[in-house]
């Protein structure tokens, strides 16, 4: 078996101080997670890079266990909430741990059904996981109250989605 996780998502951020600052943020924020690795740009990839020579290239890290890698790789692309990452809540305390944590300083416009956007641009969506059993099953009528009750949320409230679905 490979040492490697065979899909590692892969963050491409404008400059150093953001690429570490947001590694910074998300590994304190996470449990079981820590900075795996550090390359530097070298002499070798001046034809292809604008970054200085001993620059920061990437931080590959873990999140509670999963891979991730960050790069260090200029302005010319930014994040869209055509990608998010989904955090996976048990309860209520950890809904509104990892929503305090990871909107601050973040777009609140950007905010609504458990979706938020972070300070650096990255679209998160934070659900407890007991959403998809309220919205499951048979009854149809359960499953548009706890729509619409979703629906009027920023950060969502498990015990709102629960008197909602009845």
């Amino acid at each position: 078996m490979s040492r490697f996780q065979r899909i590692t998502p892969f963050f491409w951020f404008p400059d150093p101080a953001q690429t570490e600052a947001a590694v910074a943020l998300y590994t304190s924020v996470f449990p079981h997670s820590r900075i795996t690795a550090t390359t530097r740009y070298l002499e070798t990839h001046a034809p292809v890079s604008p970054q200085p020579a001993g620059a920061l290239m990437t931080l590959a890290f873990e999140l509670d266990g999963q891979a991730f890698v960050a790069l260090n790789g200029g302005p010319h692309f930014k994040f869209t909430e055509a990608l998010s990452l989904v955090v996976n809540c048990e309860s209520q305390a950890e809904v509104d741990h990892y929503w305090t944590r990871l909107s601050e300083g973040g777009d609140e416009r950007a905010q609504q059904c458990g979706w938020l956007k972070d300070r650096f641009g990255v679209s998160w969506q934070v659900v407890p996981t007991e959403l998809i059993q309220l919205l499951g099953g048979s009854d149809g009528a359960k499953a548009r109250r706890v729509t619409e009750a979703m629906l009027k949320m920023k950060k969502l409230d498990l015990d709102a989605l629960r008197r909602a679905a009845g």
